[in-house]
């Protein structure tokens, strides 16, 4: 039995902290995991930009309901949930995801939660568990699944080492340069061929 788990953002939908620093024009939102490894460190620079600025949730709430997938991405989903089980591990938050879900079908998601005060400030972010995309292929793995993991970023190389195998979907180049064991692929029928070939394996 086969399982893949799949990043999400950069992966399946646009980066929403990249969405939201364009449409409020603030840079320094911009920064994600592809950039900043230290998750802690970016979330905490995230929250006090926010403050600073007196944005809160539903600011971003409205920026992500104007989102769509990727072009692609719905299709590329519902072709690999009907060759297999799907999970997509995610290090968003639930108060984030749920239109975006909507439009992919409903697939299956791990991802955090917000911590948000009366008026909606973001006061702080609560994680489901610590490293938790490697520590669940590891859970899959010891339920005899076959891991196959994809991703984008540096968060996401954890769980591509934990699985039987590991994809870099379209990544940063120096994630690429310092993880060169893991296949690249550029696009959907590039990460798809890549799926079936390590389900071979």
């Amino acid at each position: 039995m086969q399982i893949v788990c799949l990043d999400l953002e950069g992966v399946l939908i646009p980066e929403i902290w990249i969405e939201f620093s364009e449409r409020t024009g603030i840079p320094e939102l911009a920064k994600t995991t592809r950039d900043e490894p230290d998750y802690d460190k970016l979330m905490r620079g995230r929250i006090g930009i926010l403050a600073a600025h007196g944005l809160g949730l539903p600011d971003i709430q409205k920026v992500i309901a104007g989102m769509r997938p990727l072009e692609g991405a719905h299709e590329f989903l519902d072709w690999l949930r009907a060759e297999c089980q799907v999970v997509i591990l995610s290090d968003t938050y639930y108060q984030f995801a749920a239109p975006l879900m909507r439009a992919l079908g409903y697939p299956t998601l791990f991802c955090h939660e917000l911590v948000v005060e009366p008026g909606w400030r973001v006061r702080d972010y609560r994680l489901r568990m610590k490293d938790h995309k490697r520590a669940s292929v590891n859970a899959f793995r010891q339920l005899n699944f076959h891991t196959i993991a994809a991703g984008d970023s540096y968060n996401d190389t954890a769980m591509l080492a934990e699985a039987h195998a590991g994809i870099l979907f379209c990544p940063p180049a120096k994630v690429e340069a310092e993880f060169p064991q893991f296949p690249v692929t550029r696009n959907y029928d590039e990460l798809r061929r890549a799926i079936v070939a390590a389900g071979k394996g």
